[in-house]
Parts: structure tokens; sequence; C-alpha cells
């Protein structure tokens, strides 16, 4: 037994809080009582593990206890892939902060793991497989995750043996540029940049140096890897906020506030607690003053769950503020940003508060739509989906939530038909308290790392909808109106986030849209339903245009260049060098490879300005790329024009700032050539 009695919570200022539920950990778990009853030595021995282990056996190729070693690997192999399972279906991807990052090293701990006991293919999604059907009587929901689980952990397999690849020829850099200097010490700062952007392991680099005579700044690395940790514990839980010490005090003097906003909006009578502004605690606002407001009771709605706060006005017959925000910066103290119109706000006096009930219901409007949104993605892309992040605003509704492709355009029209039904449909929209545990079980959807109280406000649409929330919501879904998907994106690996209207303004969104299709139609002559088709005609015609227009440009520039007659001879080779005007990449290469076709032997080099910048191409007959390659000779002249490029031996490009040098660029050919001829 190992007990651990844990009594308070300290916070990030030390100071030591009571914890509502004081426990004691005895570290005694499921595993520990398995190895016990099932008589073997470790938890590895376990039938909670063996099938895992002897699965990664099989994969690997690796037969398991001939040696300690790949006996690890193993273990980590089979233990990790238990870990990424239960992760990802708790809705995390693989990232480079927080909990994604986690995910991602113990990910990619397991990876190299393989790849240590000798396999290059991706095998880890194949255990979190069976993690999900071995674990299926204790955790039936894995099941419903199981399928993009193993896509998650395949992707990030393929992805990492990749950056490993690039890792190694990194090293090799690294190694190389420590031999030149006459050095052994691989330098720990430039390790643990590999180590923190393309997971290259330090034992790894410590065996190939040790294969190359070189050794490893071992104390450095670990040095920068502290440094990345005080990194990450300073920016865990997502990046929280520092609090302001005014803040702390406000809490600590116990100003609460009662929320009538469910129910009561308008005219609700109240006192002024308190007045904050910047670090000090005011006893009145003055007209035109900014400042932060506890009311006794509000029906503002203070920012939360991705819900904006309320708008409105504080006012009684001496005084008119206008409330900008609401928020809570640390729990329990409900605060009012305010400007003053006329009048005093004073501490102490009897106030009353109203929401502007058009913007409340706009939100409310939106928030409804979230959930039936969330709700559709599940039916629509699986259960998989889970959410990663929202904003419910008047105005329109972001919502983040977990995914690792594109949403097709078939499945955004989907989604957004569902959605509009359960409008249609005009179903109650429900709340209720709840015990948590109790939500839980009934299916309730909760995000992830969100801290809930043991009793909780649920949010329903009976038959499709069920979450956890303290947001507000229209009485039925019908009062949402119309529901319309503005943009999918991604933003980070495997996290999509759809940006989306309801109500009055998605009726908007809806009516702009037919204008803008009614103006085309008119100015292109064709009804709106023919206008496709009159599309594609113009920009067929255009395309023909452009191509006409592409060979006068041609014809225009072999004039120019006088077919092949300004050709010199440099050291026996046959060079072309000449500027052309109006002509795009395109058509400079296509005239550059007809010139190049006249010579049958020799190089070819024009430059054009183009829309402020120069094009260089140069292009050299195959039987001379033996002795002069035109990537080594562009390099040779785009500088002179401020730029750069490459290519290959017998073709390359680059591109240039200054156009005032390109006649400049194009003469120093000759001598470019002559340089590079031995």
């Amino acid at each position: 037994w190992n007990l651990v009695f844990m009594q308070y919570n300290r916070d990030g200022s030390g100071a030591m809080t009571p914890l509502p539920s004081p426990s004691i950990d005895t570290g005694m778990g499921l595993e520990r009582i398995a190895c016990v009853a099932q008589g073997v030595r470790s938890n590895y021995d376990t039938d909670l593990f063996v099938p895992l282990i002897q699965e990664a056996s099989r994969l690997t190729g690796v037969p398991y206890g001939q040696d300690e070693n790949r006996d690890v690997s193993l273990r980590i192999a089979a233990d990790h892939s238990r870990a990424c399972a239960f992760l990802i279906h708790d809705g995390i991807v693989p990232g480079n902060e927080g909990r994604g990052y986690v995910l991602r090293k113990i990910l990619r701990r397991a990876i190299r793991h393989g790849k240590m006991l000798g396999t290059e293919q991706p095998f880890l999604y194949t255990l979190t497989t069976l993690v999900a059907e071995l674990m299926k009587d204790a955790y039936p929901e894995l099941q419903d995750s199981r399928e993009y689980a193993a896509t998650v952990v395949k992707h990030e397999e393929e992805k990492f043996s990749s950056t490993l690849s690039l890792g190694m020829a990194l090293f090799d850099d690294i190694a190389a540029t420590v031999t030149r200097q006459g050095k052994r010490l691989l330098p720990g700062p430039e390790l643990f940049k590999l180590y923190d952007t393309y997971g290259f392991p330090l034992d790894l680099a410590k065996e190939i140096a040790a294969e190359r005579d070189l050794d490893v700044d071992e104390s450095g690395f670990h040095a920068e890897l502290e440094k990345q940790r005080e990194r990450a514990r300073a920016s865990w839980k997502g990046g929280e906020k520092t609090v302001r010490e005014i803040y702390r005090e406000a809490a600590k003097r116990g100003f609460e506030t009662e929320f009538t906003g469910y129910s009561e909006i308008a005219d609700v009578s109240g006192k002024v607690l308190t007045i904050l502004q910047g670090d000090e605690f005011k006893q009145e606002l003055g007209e035109k003053e900014v400042g932060d407001v506890v009311l006794d009771r509000s029906p503002f709605y203070s920012e939360a769950g991705g819900q904006v706060g309320d708008k409105g006005m504080i006012e009684n017959e001496a005084v008119h503020a206008q409330v900008e925000n609401v928020f809570t910066p640390i729990s329990g103290l409900r605060l009012h940003r305010v400007t003053v119109r006329y009048g005093k706000l004073r501490v102490g006096e009897a106030v009353l508060s109203s929401v502007f009930p058009e913007e409340r219901r706009s939100t409310a409007r939106h928030h409804t739509a979230t959930h039936l949104l969330h709700a559709a993605l599940r039916e629509v892309l699986g259960t998989h989906v889970k959410q990663a992040g929202s904003l419910v605003a008047p105005d329109r509704l972001r919502f983040d939530f977990t995914h690792y492709r594109p949403v097709t355009k078939d499945e955004i029209r989907e989604i957004e038909l569902l959605v509009n039904r359960r409008i249609q449909d005009n179903l109650p929209v429900q709340t209720e308290l709840s015990d948590l545990d109790q939500a839980i079980q009934r299916g309730a959807m909760a995000l992830f790392g969100e801290k809930y109280q043991q009793q909780v406000r649920v949010v329903s649409v009976p038959g499709f909808s069920l979450e956890l929330c303290g947001g507000t919501h229209v009485s039925r879904t019908g009062d949402i109106g119309l529901f319309k998907i503005v943009s999918e994106s991604s933003i980070s690996a495997g996290v999509r986030r759809i940006e989306a209207v309801a109500g009055e303004v998605a009726v908007r969104r809806y009516l702009d849209g037919d204008k803008l299709l009614a103006d085309v139609s008119e100015l292109l002559r064709t009804r709106p339903d023919g206008l496709s088709h009159s599309v594609e005609r113009i920009l067929a015609d255009l395309k023909e245009a452009q191509k006409q227009v592409e060979q006068l440009q041609l014809k225009l520039a072999r004039n120019e260049t006088g077919g092949a007659s300004q050709v010199r001879e440099v050291k026996g080779i046959r060079v072309l060098s000449q500027r052309v005007e109006n002509l795009d990449r395109n058509a400079l290469r296509t005239l550059a490879d007809q010139l190049k076709n006249k010579l049958e032997s020799g190089i070819v080099v024009l430059g054009a300005p183009t829309d402020g910048k120069v094009s260089l191409v140069v292009m050299v007959t195959t039987d001379l790329t033996a002795r002069i390659r035109a990537d080594q000779l562009i390099r040779k002249i785009a500088p002179v024009v401020g730029g750069g490029g490459g290519g290959r031996p017998d073709m390359a490009e680059a591109g240039g700032r200054d156009v005032s040098k390109l006649d400049e660029a194009l003469e120093q050919t000759y001598s470019a050539v002559a340089d590079l001829l031995p």
C-alpha cells in the first residue's frame, strides 16, 4: 500500500483551500489486484496486457520473453496503445500543446520502440482496435470510436515515420558540422531541437554518435528539456489566464451574485455590492467612466462554455450605465463591465438591470443551434466527433470538433438539412438539474477537461441531443427559425471548425445570396438555373482567348529574340541570353523550350519582367549537362536581380525582385557560363 491523503487544493499563489471531498489514494488499483488474484509477478503478465503483448509480438515478428530490452519495447507498445485508445475516445487528438502534446509524445515513444523492434510499417493502430475489443465489457463506448482511433493513430505513425527520416538527415548535418570543426561533442540544444521538433530520441542519437566515435552533450540536452517542461507547466490547462490580485481580493470578500437570467431578464431589482476600476476598489463611477461592477442579483449571463456575456443596462433615477460584457475571472465572482452614460453609479445603491432582449434571443438561437449541430455531426460523421471548443454570439456560432479529414460538401449539406429538419419539428428544449454521474450515464455530452459541480444543468432535445450546459436556450427548436453553415476549415491536426448562423442572421444570409445570384444572372443575361452553364461557357471562351493571346505573345517574343541569330559562342558552346516582354512564367518556359530545340545543342537563358518582378528560366540541351548544369547557372545569375531559384540539370527557374537589374543579369550569363565550364 502507498497511502496518499488528499485534503487541500493549492492554487498558483500557494494558497491552500480544503477539497470539497477529501480522499485517500491507496494505490491499490485494478491492475495490482489482478496481478495478485492471477498469481503473477507483473501487471504485464495479467490478462489485461498479455493479449496486447502477444499481438504486438505477432505484428513485429519479435518473440516475447527472450530478450529483456525487446520485451520492454513490446510492453511499451501494448501499454501506450491502450492509453492512446482511451485518450482519443475522450476527444484528444495529437497536437503540439496541452493534452494533445501528451498524446503525441506517448504515440511517438511507442512508434520509436516499434522501430527498435525492427518494424518500419504502422502497427500500433491495430493494437488500439484490439484494446476496444478487450475492454468492451467494461468500456463498451470504446467500440464507438475504434475505427476513428485507429485512423488517428495510423495517420500519426505514418507522419512520424517521415519526420523521423527528416530528423535523421538533420542529425547527419549536425554531426558533419561538428566533425568539420574538429570536435567530437554533439551540442545538446541542437539534439533537443531534433527531439522536440521531429521526435528524434536522445538514446538513438547516442547510439549513432557512438558508431561514429562522437560524444553527446547530455547535460545540455536535459537543460533544454527542463526548460520545455517549465513552459509546459506554465501553459497547462490550455494556457490559464493570470488572475489579477484585485479579483482574488474581491472573491475573498464574499461578494455573491444571484443569477436570475434563466427566467427573468428585464427590470431585475438589485444592489451594487462593489465597484472595481483598474487595481482599486471604488465607491462610485462617474459619467463616461468604465469599471467592473458586482451586483447582488443579476439577469446578465456571464461568458462561459463558449457563450458570450450579455449586454444591457443598469440604471435608476440618477444613473444610466451600459453593460458591455459580463465575465467571471475567478469562481464565484461575476463582474459586469460597464460604461456610465450619465450620473454616478455608487456602491450600496438600488438599481434595475435589464438584458438587451433581442441580443439575448439571438444568442439563445445560436446556442441551441450549436447543440443541434453537435448532434448532427455525430450522426453524419460518427460518434468519434467530440467538441473541441465553441463560440456562441448573437450574430454567429463557431464549433470546433475532432475529425481527421475535411467534411465533404455532401456531408455539409446532409448536416445542414438534418439540423433544419429538427428546427421544423419544433421539438421542446428541456432543461433540468441532475447529478453529474447520472447525467453522464444517461449519455449527456460533456466537454473533456471541463470542471463540473456534482449538480449540473442538462439541456436536451428529446431523442436527438443531450448535453451538460449552463447557457441560455430557446424554448422550442422552431424558435431558431433557420440554420445555415457558412464555412468549414481545419484549425489544427485532427480538429475541424464549422462556422454557422441561425435565425434572422441566416435569413439575411440567404437573401444576400439570392440577391447576388440575381445580380450575376442579370449581368450574364441568363436565368439563375442556367447560371452554371453560362459560367462554364464563359470560362471555356476565356481559356481559348488566353491560349490565342499566349500564341501571339510567343510569336512576338520569337521575333524579339530574332530566332537564334543573337547567339554567342562561349568556350565552344552556343549561348542565347535574351530579355522578352509580356510573358508569364509558363509562356517563358514554352519559348525557352522552342529556342533550345532550334539551337539543337546549347544554352538558352530568358528573362521577363512580370507584375513588377523578374522571372528567369535556363535550359541546357541534354548533350551538355555533363559539362554545365542549368541549376548551377541560374544560381549564378539570379542573385543579380535579388532572387534565387533552382531546378534540374537541363532546366531551372528563378524569381527576383529587382527588374532594373534584369539586363545586367542576362549579360552576366555569358561570363557565368565561362566560369562554370572547365
